[in-house]
């Protein structure tokens, strides 16, 4: 059983090696434990650090690429190379890499695909109040979409295993996280989590500028992944809701017709004829949604079996 612990990077040579350093080189139930990392284009000593350490693993990027490409890249490489179960930490050492060998125990026992360290954010100091809010906030929005249950779901302390990895596909390219557990939801993958304690922070985010970037940009990535996989929920909603709209100014059309000269509130008739319209153009998109969805979890298909051929699943 091989396991590849793969650290995102961008300009790390700080903080890179405590986590090196902090990751376990046995865990129970694993052969064979394989550090890489992915460098996102750092102008730093990124790369000579890691080589100083001993990681021999090294994907490089001429430009930074973003999170969700470097995520991406490192999965390739890690299945590639053969790994069994892939751990995914920070170059910032805010996880406890120590705790890598509980984060895949699930995976060993075959009680999950994916496991997802929960970070209890309600204890960490240095997040707001705000920001603790809305952590829970989009955690309760992905398991939603999702059908899942996980308390910390932006958690980039992860385990996945080689069947999960071919079975999910990354599209965005802001952060992998959220749009990694709606599509296993979707595909009824098993998914858990374990409670962690997070280390001292050692630098500000360099994934998003403020919290409401991230909001923003987090908020896209969950519709995106909802729409991709449920598209006939949210249209048909919209449709609901504005075929009950036209339904109103309809009925106050008639009532007033009864009472008094038709032309004199002709505007009602207009509106729900507008309402009704947008009603139906919401349905008419919901079918051809579903049938984008029909044909991209076909399409799916294929690259999973394409995969599979490709990575000895």
């Amino acid at each position: 059983m091989k396991l590849f612990v793969q650290i995102p990077c961008f300009n790390e040579e700080g903080t890179l090696p405590l986590v090196l350093e902090s990751i376990p080189r046995q865990v129970d139930g694993i052969d064979d434990i394989q550090i890489m990392i992915i460098d996102d284009g750092s102008t730093d000593r990124t790369v000579e650090v890691a080589r100083a350490h001993g990681v021999t693993h090294i994907v490089r990027h001429r430009r930074n690429m973003g999170l969700a490409q470097s995520f991406a890249d490192g999965i390739d490489y890690a299945l590639r190379h053969g790994a069994d179960i892939v751990v995914n930490t920070d170059g910032d050492n805010q996880y406890p890499q120590a705790r890598i060998g509980d984060l895949v125990q699930p995976i060993l026992a075959g009680t999950a695909e994916i496991v997802i360290a929960d970070r209890q954010t309600a204890k960490i100091e240095h997040f707001s109040g705000f920001k603790k809010l809305m952590q829970r906030f989009g955690s309760w929005v992905v398991n939603r979409a999702a059908g899942t249950d996980l308390p910390d779901a932006p958690s980039g302390f992860r385990a996945y295993s080689k069947y999960s990895l071919i079975r999910l596909n990354v599209v965005t390219r802001f952060s992998y996280t959220m749009e990694t557990i709606i599509q296993a939801g979707y595909k009824r993958l098993a998914i858990t989590s374990i409670p962690v304690e997070t280390n001292a922070k050692t630098r500000e985010s360099r994934l998003f500028k403020n919290i409401w970037q991230h909001m923003v940009m987090s908020g896209s990535a969950i519709v995106r992944a909802y729409l991709m996989y449920r598209p006939y929920v949210i249209f048909a909603g919209l449709g609901i809701i504005f075929g009950i709209a036209a339904f109103i100014p309809f009925v106050r059309y008639v009532v007033l017709l009864s009472v008094e000269e038709p032309g004199d509130h002709i505007q009602s008739l207009l509106i729900g004829a507008i309402l009704a319209t947008g009603s139906l153009l919401a349905f008419a998109l919901g079918v051809i949604a579903d049938l984008t969805r029909i044909n991209r979890s076909l399409h799916e298909d294929t690259l999973e079996l394409i995969k599979s051929q490709r990575y000895g699943q």
